[in-house]
């Protein structure tokens, strides 16, 4: 796989570090999550990690992370400015020791700035970014898109691009690099487009009256009669027309389609157009057509569809979970994900020390001490 002989320590936290290391886990990397001792977990993005429970409130458990890092390529932490550096952890003590390791910073906003010590969650990051002004309709308040956008997009997979930046740029200059990975930041370049396409004329009216902001009836959700719903968007008039094909309307009898003071009539059409069937219907009316008309799945029906069955686009686990398979797909060297449980806390403890040289009689110490918890179930990996 793409990052097979790649160790990483994943520092256990919320949604944006599991992620990041669930994905360069699912490209090869071995990683292993550095967990709370007595404590649980709800974590369910730790597919293919190994599971370490370490006291780091101990001067002991500080220093067998320490030795851990001594043997790994990344470390992962996803703590408020100057937690690190509070535990002795921080990048000048670890890179001095281990100057090849990539030490990535995951925070909300960042190492450096007013909010730098403050917490928050996505809603928050995406409201200093900018983005979450731009999302909602007319006349309502913004709304956040779930989590997705500054938790896993700027967030998780943004930080996997720089660890995987800087482990490319190690295999020239041979060095380490501390990585700054801001979800703030990383969901405002994940909008990049938007942000340079301001001057256009698609953005020249309020929230939720423009182009792709559900303003344009070809660019909207509609309810089916059987209570689901279709997504269309048929920006371009080649796709429009087939649109307005598939629903039986006359377009002499329509305005323009760019004509804007005209949406709110044409969405009125549409909303009567596409309530007079089934979703199912309207499936199999715009199925082979370019009129950019799809149907709005659940998981569940997201799972069973033709289309990604065929491409194998969601994969079932040993426990019947089902996730999205990893992407993208990479034709010499794909991932190959472990389909195994999750790990449980601790469950990994006693194997990765000895795989670092630790001695069953310091380990034995250790678990004595309560510097680390080694549950010893047996291990899936």
């Amino acid at each position: 796989m793409a990052l097979a002989g790649i160790h990483v320590i994943e520092l256990a936290g919320l949604l944006p570090a599991p992620m990041c290391g669930m994905i360069l886990s699912d490209f090869g990397a071995k990683v292993v999550r550095i967990d709370r001792t007595r404590t649980a977990t709800t974590d369910v993005l730790a597919r293919g990690k190994r599971s370490v429970a370490l006291n780091l409130k101990t001067p002991e458990g500080v220093q067998v992370l320490k030795q851990l890092c001594n043997r790994c390529d990344v470390l992962v932490e996803p703590f408020r400015k100057g937690v690190m550096e509070k535990l002795g952890l921080g990048p000048e003590a670890i890179l001095r020791q281990n100057p090849r390791l990539i030490y990535a910073r995951l925070t909300g906003f960042g190492q450096s700035g007013l909010y730098s010590r403050s917490a928050g969650h996505d809603i928050n990051y995406i409201a200093l970014s900018g983005l979450l002004s731009k999302f909602g309709r007319k006349g309502e308040n913004p709304y956040a898109p779930l989590n997705i956008v500054a938790d896993i997009a700027g967030g998780g997979v943004m930080c996997a691009m720089g660890i995987i930046l800087a482990l490319y740029e190690r295999t020239r200059s041979g060095k380490g690099q501390v990585i700054d990975a801001s979800m703030v930041e990383g969901a405002a370049y994940c909008s990049s487009w938007l942000w340079k396409s301001q001057k256009l004329s698609i953005w020249d009216q309020q929230r939720g009256e423009n182009l792709l902001d559900t303003g344009a009836p070809f660019y909207e959700t509609y309810k089916t009669s059987d209570g689901k719903y279709m997504a269309v968007g048929a920006l371009e008039p080649q796709f429009y027309d087939q649109l307005i094909e598939g629903l039986c309307l006359d377009s002499t009898k329509l305005p323009p389609q760019m004509s804007q003071s005209d949406w709110p009539e044409l969405k009125r059409i549409f909303t009567e157009a596409f309530a007079a069937r089934s979703q199912e219907q309207w499936t199999k009316i715009f199925n082979g057509t370019d009129a950019c008309v799809i149907p709005v799945l659940s998981f569940q029906e997201a799972f069973n569809h033709p289309h990604n069955r065929e491409r194998g686009s969601f994969i079932t686990d040993l426990e019947g979970q089902v996730s999205p398979r990893p992407s993208p797909l990479l034709s010499r060297t794909p991932a190959t994900i472990s389909l195994e449980r999750d790990p449980e806390i601790g469950e990994h403890t006693q194997l990765v020390l000895t795989e670092n040289g630790f001695t069953k009689e310091q380990i034995n110490k250790l678990e004595s001490a309560g510097v680390i918890e080694c549950n010893r179930l047996k291990s899936h990996l």
